[in-house]
């Protein structure tokens, strides 16, 4: 059964018992202090993040095409797939703005993944808006990035309403430290996006079974759309999941990272994207604090003698940390 937040959490004094971090503590301890700035725009760029993953050895969606110029937007279509559907993403985005994901395509009929028909002047147009800079951070010209569409795991297929679930891993010095889920709904219009009404569902570190789950911050026991009880959501291959996440460390060198990831029906786990300055929102989803991970993070690392672990070491290590050293931070006073 799913546990659920007490009234109590969101007092200044219990959060500080609970170990909240809060957004100066993270700017300062976590992003100023292990994320130098000459390595944001591998993230900030998420052409730039794919290209290097690449390179890596990680895998992604497939790349089908990038649009620079206005005067190339008329000639998008070239880069679409004979069949099936696609994505549009604009390369330096935040917070699943521009975001635009097509289903099926017939003739210049484009059908969005909530249900809706669109023509091929409205893409036009949302690519005319997204390589404007109308979604970049900073509003700043960006450029165009179309890829393959995700098919999502079938065990997912209930948990999710028109959207694929991606899974958000904190990743510190380079060990996960706490995950959630989140689901798309009819309300976030098929995106996975918290700030638009999708579901934030914590995830056992250890087992990769949700803990609670939460939507605009309030408890929920089912998914609104589908009526599924959150209770029975697991992922399955998690030790997977979660190496991929700590490959990501030593991809970007970003020691302090939030690496979305999502299980493709066909080519498994996928990396979606990375963002140095992951929100704080996960700690409502998983009904607690980050703090109590970082620092048994911290005191591992400091007893640490060699070189750096490899990256499936430090998965199962930060597991087992988070068995022997933060359980305890979950007594929460929950209802």
């Amino acid at each position: 059964m799913l546990r659920w937040l007490s009234n109590n959490f969101t007092s200044p004094a219990r959060l500080r018992v609970q170990g909240v971090l809060g957004m100066n503590e993270r700017n300062i301890n976590c992003i100023s202090g292990y994320n130098p700035r000459h390595l944001f725009p591998l993230v900030d760029d998420k052409l730039q993040t794919k290209l290097l993953a690449q390179d890596y050895g990680l895998a992604t969606p497939d790349l089908l095409g990038v649009i620079r110029r206005q005067a190339d937007i008329q000639h998008f279509s070239r880069f679409l797939p004979e069949s099936g559907g696609f994505a549009i993403k604009p390369a330096k985005g935040s917070g699943g703005k521009g975001i635009l994901v097509i289903q099926h395509s017939c003739g210049d009929r484009y059908l969005k993944s909530s249900g809706e028909w669109i023509g091929k002047q409205v893409i036009e147009h949302h690519l005319s808006n997204l390589i404007s800079g109308l979604y970049s951070l900073g509003g700043n010209p960006d450029v165009a990035i179309i890829e393959s569409l995700i098919h999502s795991a079938p065990e997912f297929s209930k948990f999710s309403f028109e959207g694929v679930p991606d899974i958000r891993v904190i990743v510190y010095r380079g060990y996960p430290v706490m995950a959630m889920m989140r689901l798309s709904t009819h309300a976030s219009d098929g995106k996975a996006n918290l700030h638009q009404g999708a579901l934030g569902v914590g995830i056992d570190l250890r087992t990769g079974r949700a803990l609670q789950a939460v939507q605009h911050d309030r408890p929920v026991y089912r998914h609104p759309d589908t009526g599924q009880l959150l209770d029975q959501l697991k992922i399955n291959n998690w030790q997977t999941l979660l190496q991929l996440a700590s490959r990501c460390y030593d991809m970007t060198r970003l020691g302090y990272l939030g690496a979305d990831l999502v299980v493709d029906a066909d080519r498994g786990p996928l990396v979606l994207e990375l963002n140095a300055r992951p929100g704080l929102a996960i700690q409502m989803a998983n009904g607690m604090g980050l703090k109590p991970g970082l620092q048994a993070i911290d005191r591992h690392c400091a007893a640490l003698r060699g070189p750096e672990l490899p990256y499936n070491e430090r998965a199962t290590i930060a597991q087992a940390l988070f068995t022997a050293e933060v359980c305890s931070a979950r007594a929460l006073h929950v209802e």
